[in-house]
């Protein structure tokens, strides 16, 4: 289940809430029950696994992918 911040444009009470995709958005603000509470949008957090990525396989390599030779 996706994590979603919402924080209130009257009070500035900010939180995090737990919802389904499928669930309404929220717009009660808990703090001052005023209906200003309002999704934000945050970047999602992921994690690059197995071979292939940048990061595993060609971080390191030299970035001409061939030989530096200077004879033609």
């Amino acid at each position: 289940m996706p994590i979603y911040a919402y924080r209130c444009a009257e009070c500035g009470h900010a939180d995090e809430h737990m919802q389904k995709m499928a669930d309404a958005i929220l717009t009660q603000c808990p703090a001052c029950k005023t209906e200003k509470y309002e999704k934000q949008v945050t970047a999602a957090g992921f994690q690059l696994k197995g071979n292939g990525w940048y990061q595993t396989d060609f971080k390191n390599k030299s970035a001409s992918g061939g030989s530096t030779s200077g004879s033609n």
